[in-house]
C-alpha cells in the first residue's frame, strides 16, 4: 500500500477503493488500485478483510460441530464442504462407508457444483450487462435448492450429513425431484448459453479479459475451473478419486487461453458433465445402508435411542463431543465448485482439533488479481473478479 501512495505522490495518479462493499466485489473485501485515467497501472488486495478466525473456533470444538462451520466457506455450494470435512474426519478414524453413501455423496456434490456454477455465470452476465441470464438460471438454483431441503430440511447452509453417511436414506420425492430437475435444467442450461456464447456484447467484453497463462497460475497455486481455463486438465476427483469417482464416466473440460471467456465455458461444460454424473449415480445406485459401521461417531437412529441402552449412551457421548479422536494427521481435499477445497488436521488424541487448515481456493485465487488486472480498465478489473468467482467466505484469514 505504501508504494502505491508513493507512486501516486511522484506520479500524480489516482488511487480509489474498489470494495469492501463496493456492489461489484461480490463480497466484502477490498482491492486498492491504482489508476491513470481509466486503466489500472497497480492494486494491492487486501488478504483477511473478512476475519472470523474459523481455524481456531474449529480447534475448540468437538468434530461433529465443525459441519455448520465449513457452510460458511464458500456458500453458495455449502454440501461440498460439509462432506469434504466428513471425508477428512473419515480419514483419520478409518471409517469405509458404503458404496450407497458414496453415490449419495456424489449426487450432492454435484448439485452443489451446479448451483455454485450458475451463481458465477449468471452473475458474470449481469455484470457485463446483461440481467435477463441470471433472473432466468435462479430458478433452477431454487430447484436445487428444494432437493436440498428434501434431504436435509436446510436450503443454504446446510450441514448436511453426517461423519459416516447420511442421518436419512434419500426419499423417493428426493429422486423424483433430482429427475425433474434434471429433465429442466439440461433444456435450460442450452438457452442460457445461447443467449451468452455467441453473444457479441458478451464477448466482446470478456475475450482477452483478465487472462492468466498455465505457467502463472500453477505458479500461484490455481485449482478448479480456473486452472482448467489456461489448459492444464487437473482435477481432483480424477487425480485422486474419493467417494467412487472413479467408477463413473466423465470428461474434463479445459479452454486455452485463461481468460474471462474460457472460465465461462468451462463452468458451462462443467455442469453438462455434472448432469451426466448424477444420472450414472441415480442409474447404478447400490443397495445397502447409508451410514457406514462407526457407532462411536455416527448417531444411532432415535427409535434406537429410546429402547436400547447402548445407543442411549452413544448418542449421549457424540451429542457432547465426548468421543475421543486417534492421534494423527491427514490432509483429504475435494474438487469444490472453485478448485480444490483441502482440510489439514492434526489429532492429539483429544475431543477437538489440535490444528486445523482450511485449503480454500479462493484465498489462493485471490493473490494473483492484481497481476490478472494491471493494464485493463476498471470494468475489465470487475467482470475478472466475477469471473474467478470469489466468494468472500473463503476469504476468511
Amino acid at each position: 500500500m505504501a508504494d502505491i501512495i508513493e507512486k501516486q505522490t511522484n506520479e500524480n495518479l489516482i488511487t480509489v477503493n474498489l470494495g469492501p462493499t463496493h456492489p461489484a466485489t461480490h463480497g466484502v473485501f477490498q482491492n486498492i488500485i491504482q489508476i491513470d485515467g481509466e486503466i489500472i497501472v497497480d492494486a494491492v488486495p487486501t488478504v483477511g478483510f473478512i476475519h472470523r478466525a474459523f481455524e481456531k473456533i474449529a480447534e475448540h470444538r468437538p468434530f461433529n460441530q465443525i459441519t455448520p462451520l465449513t457452510d460458511r466457506l464458500n456458500y453458495c455450494s455449502s454440501p461440498l464442504n460439509n462432506i469434504g470435512w466428513h471425508l477428512t474426519v473419515e480419514k483419520l478414524l478409518g471409517i469405509k462407508t458404503p458404496k450407497r453413501v458414496d453415490y449419495m455423496r456424489v449426487i450432492v456434490m454435484e448439485l452443489a457444483r451446479i448451483a455454485d456454477h450458475i451463481v458465477c455465470n449468471s452473475i458474470l452476465g449481469v455484470d457485463t450487462g446483461a440481467l435477463s441470464g441470471f433472473l432466468y438460471m435462479f430458478q433452477h438454483r431454487e430447484n436445487i435448492y428444494e432437493i436440498y431441503e428434501e434431504i436435509c430440511g436446510a436450503r443454504l447452509t446446510t450441514n448436511i450429513g453426517r461423519i459416516g453417511g447420511f442421518e436419512r436414506d434419500f426419499t423417493k420425492k428426493t429422486f423424483e425431484k433430482i429427475d425433474k430437475f434434471l429433465v429442466e435444467f439440461e433444456k435450460g442450461l442450452f438457452e442460457f448459453e445461447e443467449l451468452f456464447n455467441r453473444n457479441p456484447i458478451f464477448r466482446g467484453r470478456t475475450v482477452g479479459v483478465g487472462a492468466i497463462d498455465a505457467a502463472t497460475a500453477l505458479d500461484y497455486g490455481f485449482t478448479g475451473p480456473n486452472l482448467r481455463a489456461t489448459g492444464v486438465d487437473y482435477d481432483v476427483r480424477a487425480m485422486n478419486p474419493y467417494c467412487s469417482y472413479e467408477d463413473f464416466e466423465f470428461n474434463i473440460p479445459v479452454g486455452t487461453k485463461g481468460d474471462t471467456f474460457d472460465r465461462f465455458m468451462v463452468r458451462n461444460e462443467e455442469m453438462h458433465e455434472s448432469m451426466k454424473i448424477i444420472r450414472q449415480a441415480i442409474k447404478n445406485m447400490p443397495e445397502g445402508p447409508y451410514f457406514a459401521d462407526a457407532p462411536e461417531f455416527y448417531l444411532p437412529p432415535k427409535e434406537e435411542v429410546y429402547r436400547n441402552m447402548e445407543a442411549l449412551i452413544y448418542h449421549f457421548k457424540i451429542v457432547m463431543g465426548e468421543m475421543d479422536i486417534p492421534v494423527g494427521e491427514v490432509y483429504h481435499s475435494i474438487e469444490a465448485g472453485n478448485g480444490e477445497l483441502g482440510f489439514y488436521l492434526i489429532s492429539d488424541g483429544g475431543r477437538s482439533p489440535h490444528r486445523l487448515h482450511f485449503r480454500r481456493p479462493c484465498f489462493v485465487y485471490y493473490q494473483a488479481f492484481p497481476e490478472m488486472i494491471k493494464g485493463s480498465t476498471i470494468a475489465d478489473a470487475v467482470v475478472t473478479m466475477s469471473s474467478i468467482n470469489l466468494i468472500a467466505g473463503e476469504m476468511d484469514a
